[in-house]
């Protein structure tokens, strides 16, 4: 029977100015540099928990903006579903990130995308970060992994607009939401 996926959600956090920068955290446990998110806590809506996490990552006060998608990854032997929303910025809050949390660091998109220690992390915010600036040219891909311009089909105009997962109507649940809720409840009647 396949397990229900560990649920978590986060954000691509922007500092406005002349020259946008983006919020990396750094982990205590492992120094790694990642983008702030965490688990959901039960019953907690993803953009609620997307929220509170960017907020006790960074210790910024945010604005939420639209959806930008999900990343899965394995856990151990679990799968992690992390969806992520374009927020941008709005003062310290006046208390410290968490204790998990080792640093904050503010960088340019580029310079982010290559400081990340995921590499799922990277093509994601390689793939969203022009969106999250409101700029529509691509960041190229690093050298190492550039498939020739030939083998690469033309993205339709309007996929660049579109997320990576449409959000529901439905109360600013995500899509992904809707139908794990509608997996879990088939489950539970099954029983």
């Amino acid at each position: 029977m396949p397990r229900t996926p560990i649920m978590g959600a986060g954000g691509i956090v922007v500092r406005g100015g002349p020259r946008p920068l983006i919020a990396l955290v750094q982990r205590s446990k492992d120094d790694a540099w990642v983008l702030p998110k965490g688990k959901l806590k039960r019953k907690e809506a993803p953009i609620v928990a997307a929220e509170r996490e960017v907020v006790e990552e960074t210790g910024y006060r945010v604005e939420i903006h639209d959806y930008l998608g999900a990343i899965s990854y394995k856990v151990g032997r679990k799968l992690k579903l992390v969806e992520f929303w374009r927020m941008q910025a709005l003062g310290k809050t006046g208390r410290r990130p968490t204790d998990d949390i080792k640093a904050v660091q503010w960088l340019p998109l580029e310079a982010a995308i290559k400081q990340l220690e995921l590499p799922l992390e990277q093509l994601f915010l390689r793939n969203v970060g022009p969106r999250v600036l409101g700029t529509t040219a691509p960041v190229a891909a690093p050298s190492a992994v550039r498939a020739p311009a030939a083998a690469l089909p033309a993205p339709a105009p309007e996929a660049a607009r579109l997320p990576a997962i449409v959000v529901a109507e439905e109360g600013r649940r995500s899509f992904l939401q809707v139908i794990l809720d509608a997996f879990t409840f088939r489950r539970r009647s099954r029983a």
